[in-house]
């Protein structure tokens, strides 16, 4: 089965160094070169769909510009190019969602996917009003793809639930075809609701083995479903014509980054809810010691960005042709979808456009452009 490949939108910004802004900062972290104005994120919206992705993931969050309004302005600036639109059950009604989506879809031909984002940090939670604990954040999250599902059968939906109720929820048409869900979370009361509600299911970038492990558990709990999901990953990526040349440019990412900055990130990252990222912290401890190649903790996956970056903390780094060896390695463990990034963004798009994807094309992974 070919692989789906996408890409990101920065819409915190974006430069040829690592932006700091992520969900669970205190403050705005090191500012970015390039402002996410809606020209220069046409630019890299541009790019990648010229350089065969299928969609671009934009996040949410306080440091982030928003994702529906955002996605929605750069529906006539592309053709084919699909927005995977992040956002946070516990800021919206389930019932406005679906109209948004289905209003979306619509009116991009078809063009949004849906990625849902239970929310790790308290403190960025509380931005936003939502008071709920770790597990009932995840609870509540069932219950609200339950009512939205609903709201796309075409019928008048009722649910009464221990975090929502809704009457007679509707909208004006359902979505043709129902938008894709992609969800993540690695805790124990995450995975049951990726089962149950997920199309999608999301990991970080973890080594292929701890990858493969927890496919394993999601798809076993699926199965008692009833259900069969797909499995995607995100990354970075930076890759170069020679190994070398790409390990060098992680070299300067690793030598702009300000050792204070590393220890107050982590700091923050260390008091985060979330077992994600727990599990991303823990694959670069802080820990510079070994210079660039120290982080890296498989074969080509660099642990470096995660130094002052929550959420996705690791990277493919190598020649073109050794990470599309370690894309292959991930995809013969069950992962058919890619989310990737790079610094900067425009630029990265092409360097893994015209470099990696050639490799994956020879290999069957990705059809030719």
């Amino acid at each position: 089965m070919t692989l789906k490949l996408h890409w990101f939108l920065p819409t915190t910004g974006d430069g040829r160094t690592i932006v700091e802004h992520f969900h669970a900062s205190r403050d705005a972290g090191a500012n970015a070169a390039r402002e996410p104005s809606l020209e220069y994120l046409a630019q890299v919206a541009r790019a990648a769909e010229a350089n065969g992705f299928e969609g671009v993931l934009t996040p949410t969050g306080t440091w982030c510009e928003d994702a529906w309004l955002t996605t929605a302005a750069l529906i006539r600036e592309t053709r084919t190019l699909k927005f995977l639109v992040a956002f946070r059950p516990g800021t919206v009604s389930p019932t406005l969602a679906a109209q948004m989506a289905g209003t979306f879809q619509r009116i991009s031909q078809g063009r949004v996917l849906l990625n849902v984002v239970t929310g790790g940090d308290a403190v960025e939670q509380r931005r936003f009003g939502d008071w709920h604990d770790h597990d009932q954040r995840y609870a509540r999250t069932g219950e609200f793809l339950e009512i939205v599902r609903g709201v796309w059968s075409g019928k008048p939906f009722d649910f009464d639930g221990e975090h929502l109720k809704v009457e007679g929820a509707t909208s004006r048409a359902a979505p043709d075809p129902i938008p894709p869900i992609y969800f993540g979370g690695s805790s124990a009361a995450a995975l049951p609701i990726a089962a149950r509600h997920a199309d999608v299911y999301l990991t970080w970038g973890e080594p292929p083995a701890q990858v493969a492990e927890k496919i394993a558990k999601v798809r076993e709990l699926a199965e008692e479903q009833g259900r069969k999901l797909r499995f995607g990953i995100r990354l970075h990526t930076l890759s170069r014509d020679t190994s070398a040349e790409a390990w060098a440019e992680a070299g300067k990412l690793l030598d702009a980054i300000d050792p204070e900055r590393i220890a107050h990130t982590q700091k923050q990252l260390s008091a985060s809810e979330s077992v994600g990222q727990q599990r991303m912290a823990a694959l670069n401890k802080g820990n510079t010691d070994g210079g660039v190649r120290g982080l890296e903790i498989h074969p080509n996956l660099w642990a470096g960005i995660g130094l002052v970056r929550g959420g996705a903390g690791t990277a493919l780094v190598g020649s073109h042709r050794e990470v599309a060896d370690l894309i292959e390695e991930y995809h013969a463990h069950g992962i058919e979808e890619f989310v990737l990034s790079g610094y900067p963004h425009l630029e990265e798009a092409y360097w893994f456009g015209e470099g990696v994807r050639p490799e994956l094309v020879r290999r069957g992974l990705v059809p030719a452009l």
